[in-house]
């Protein structure tokens, strides 16, 4: 269990979420951990966790959805732990909206957050993969709206579906260097951010997971296994791809 071992991963918003569960994965697996993040406590007390676990670990307090700001991270990050290996682009977010309620503001600010975030520490990254001469892996997290219709997200939707076709794109460009790009589109995954769109109620509750062929929610660890999946020698020729991590949503189109 220690493929990892004396690689370091960054992890961009991986105080909470899915950054979490990929930082735990990760640390479970050898790697050596920077939380990229604006949530201090958070991210410090994971920190915490996965030193105790043996691991580096650092915690790096950015705004990533500022590029010279993520920018900073990436390298703070690698000058501390000496080396980059692995990134985990997993900084996004979203609020329902109609296209025709957004403003120039709104949808600038989306666009930062959910991909200019990912174009900024990946262009820092990969010199660091560069220069350690080994390769690596490039973890995208997009999301099932990035496969799919998208009402109320749309700013969202494109910003995933970018990510989703410049994982393609530099798949092939960083090819040549031994790096690996990859992503997953998860859906359905127990994270912070999800809990404030869920019902509480009983009846509610019951009928929250029909459209989910594996009728139930995922936890973060089970997103986080999927990246490091992806991170890992396990998956040495794969590079490319996007990978639903959905319990089936986007196979059932629908079907119940």
């Amino acid at each position: 269990m220690n493929e990892l071992e004396g690689k370091v991963a960054v992890i961009t918003a991986g105080a909470a979420g899915i950054g979490e569960g990929s930082a735990r994965q990760l640390a479970r697996l050898g790697a050596d951990i920077a939380i990229c993040d604006i949530h201090e406590a958070n991210g410090r007390r994971l920190v915490e966790e996965l030193q105790g676990w043996g691991r580096r670990a650092v915690f790096v307090a950015a705004d990533m959805s500022d590029p010279d700001a993520g920018q900073a991270a990436i390298r703070q990050a690698g000058e501390t732990l000496g080396r980059i290996d692995i990134l985990v682009n997993n900084l996004g977010g979203v609020k329902f909206r109609p296209f025709m309620d957004q403003t120039p503001q709104n949808w600038r600010r989306l666009i930062d957050f959910n991909l200019t975030s990912m174009l900024a520490a990946t262009h820092a990254t990969v010199g660091w993969m560069r220069q350690g001469g080994a390769g690596g892996a490039i973890v995208n997290v997009a999301s099932t709206e990035a496969l799919r219709a998208a009402p109320g997200v749309s700013i969202y939707a494109a910003c995933k579906a970018a990510m989703v076709e410049l994982t393609k794109t530099l798949a092939l460009e960083l090819s040549a260097d031994g790096i690996r790009v990859n992503c997953i589109a998860p859906d359905h995954i127990a994270t912070p951010g999800l809990a404030g769109f869920m019902p509480t109620d009983p009846d509610s509750l019951a009928k929250r997971d029909l459209h989910v062929p594996l009728a139930r929610m995922a936890s973060i660890e089970e997103a986080g296994d999927v990246v490091a999946f992806l991170a890992s020698p396990r998956s040495s020729f794969v590079t490319g791809v996007t990978i639903p991590v959905d319990g089936g949503i986007t196979a059932a189109s629908g079907w119940r």
